[in-house]
């Protein structure tokens, strides 16, 4: 504990008598200072005791002195050391008065009591205090990594929030609690995501400081990197003192050290689990699984979803004034590593990992489980905010697009990685954060007509007739959508025109002419028919 007035007047040594202020006795003393200034306090920080003699003080005058002690105590000085014998055989009444109003401890210093003697006994409390302290946080050092190495992460929590007198909780990659101490800190630890969320977007190392009600929570990012792998938060009543300051960049740094480990051995696992996915897509799943043995073989064993993620411009679109649509974060492809990692290994399952290049990534999560239905919210958040229009964006931001394959085995890697693609090319197309296989299997192939080059390509394809139709010689185009409709029926096409079957076969063969194409040719129908739908689509 540091030094106190209390403990001054307890020395026997000193002999100090108390002449006011009796109940502040126990305020701690940063320093002790004499002056004879009539006016100390622009030298003054706050937490001095202050020794005088009243040399140049009217000690008498209850206004001066008044004034003089108010100017004291707005300086933060915790206590007034009076010397008798010198200038005055006793504490004038004046000062006394002014120090009982002002609540402001008054001690009387003998003549035999040097002030050098309390300035001595001051600073040897300060210091023995300080080396308490040190020894202290030397001493949680060794526990915090004893327990660090035995007890893993947990241990370590709990050897920490024992030593600061509160709580302490380590977040993941992506923001989720991972473990606390003790216990009954969990729900507290939850309702700080969103806090851990802000500071994961700051560069490491990173911290904050939230007051609440309850109590005082200290965040730190852990990690060297740029982007913070994970997170401590620590909780207690009151501002941490020396001890417990050590205590937690004692955390923080081991805490680090198992961060930057495992990002080590995350490194290895995706050189790993590249040549796994390398020999899954050549068609060697046997190979494949003997390489993965134990930290991907579970993966091989069951059905699972192969994901292909990539980032691309967000480009603005004219939404009535609408922002261009935000992306997942400043780095779309590791904010879905980390979340599809976190909830992976929260769930116990296995999960690969494969950057593909600098802005693609490759996954391979089981189906139906924590991964994937991690990968799948992640979606439907994205896109309900650019449905919501929350985005503030800039044009050249990087937002995450996917696609994700059916369920798929070890023998039909290929296969997945194939429907992955194209999942992913309709994804792009569509404007959607992620489109599953299933989608354009259960669906129809009509909304892919809209993209622009298809469209570009009926266009082409039917101006000759639109421009025919224009000059009022006809209505071809209109004949040839009936016709194709009817499977080239004469008398139902023509019925549906209100027209002489005999004038279609005209029309039919002027489409013939104009076109110089066979309406025999199947291709050519499946052409004219797709170029009619893609155009009335846009027209739609």
């Amino acid at each position: 504990m540091p030094p106190t007035l209390a403990s001054l007047v307890q020395h026997s040594a000193l002999k100090l008598t108390v002449r006011a202020g009796e109940d502040r006795l126990d305020t701690p003393v940063r320093w002790a200072h004499a002056s004879e200034l009539t006016d100390p306090v622009p030298y003054m920080e706050g937490g001095e005791l202050l020794l005088i003699t009243a040399l140049k003080l009217d000690a008498e005058d209850p206004e001066a002195m008044r004034g003089y002690v108010r100017r004291l105590v707005g300086a933060g000085v915790i206590g007034l050391g009076f010397a008798v014998g010198v200038h005055y055989d006793e504490i004038p009444d004046a000062l006394v008065q002014a120090a009982r109003e002002a609540d402001l401890p008054l001690l009387e210093v003998p003549r035999r009591t040097p002030f050098l003697a309390i300035v001595k006994e001051v600073s040897a409390a300060i210091a023995a205090d300080q080396y308490r302290s040190v020894t202290d946080g030397f001493a949680a050092q060794r526990e915090l990594t004893k327990q660090a190495l035995g007890g893993g992460p947990e241990g370590l929590l709990t050897a920490l929030a024992a030593q600061v007198d509160g709580w302490a909780a380590l977040y993941d990659a992506s923001g989720a609690v991972v473990a606390t101490a003790p216990e009954w800190a969990a729900r507290r630890a939850a309702r700080l995501t969103g806090e851990v969320e802000r500071l994961r977007e700051r560069p490491s190392p990173a911290s904050a400081l939230i007051g609440g009600a309850e109590d005082r929570v200290e965040l730190h990012s852990l990690g060297t990197g740029r982007r913070p792998r994970s997170a401590l938060a620590v909780g207690t009543a009151a501002a941490l003192g020396t001890a417990e300051r050590y205590a937690v960049h004692s955390a923080i740094a081991l805490l680090t050290l198992t961060t930057e480990r495992s990002r080590s051995l995350h490194a290895a696992e995706q050189r790993l689990g590249a040549a796994v996915l390398r020999m899954l897509l050549a068609g060697e799943p046997d190979h494949a699984r003997t390489v993965a043995g134990e930290l991907y073989g579970g993966l091989l064993d069951a059905p699972f979803r192969l994901l292909i993620a990539e980032t691309a411009p967000a480009h603005p679109r004219n939404h009535g004034g609408a922002a261009a649509p935000e992306g997942t974060g400043p780095d779309p492809l590791a904010d879905l590593a980390d979340v599809v990692e976190a909830a992976a290994a929260r769930a116990g399952e296995a999960v690969l990992v494969v950057p593909d290049g600098g802005s693609r990534l490759v996954l391979l999560f089981a189906d139906g489980g924590a991964a994937a239905t991690a990968c799948l919210q992640l979606a439907a958040l994205a896109d309900t905010a650019r449905a919501e229009g929350r985005e503030q964006q800039a044009a050249d931001a990087e937002q995450l697009v996917a696609g994700m394959s059916a369920p798929a085995g070890p023998i039909a890697a290929a296969t997945a990685y194939k429907q992955g693609e194209q999942a992913l090319s309709v994804a792009r197309r569509r404007g959607r954060t992620l489109v599953e296989h299933e989608e354009l299997a259960a669906g129809s192939v009509l909304p892919l007509l809209a993209d622009d080059a298809v469209r570009a390509f009926a266009d082409g394809m039917l101006r000759s007739l639109r421009e025919h139709d224009a000059t009022g010689r006809g209505d071809l185009v209109a004949s040839l959508r009936a016709w194709l409709s009817r499977h080239g029926q004469w008398d139902a096409a023509a019925a549906d025109l209100g027209v002489h079957r005999h004038t279609l076969r005209y029309r039919m063969r002027r489409v013939e002419e104009i076109l110089g194409r066979s309406l025999d040719d199947p291709d050519v129908r499946m052409e004219l028919w797709l170029a009619l739908k893609a155009t009335s689509t846009a027209t739609d």
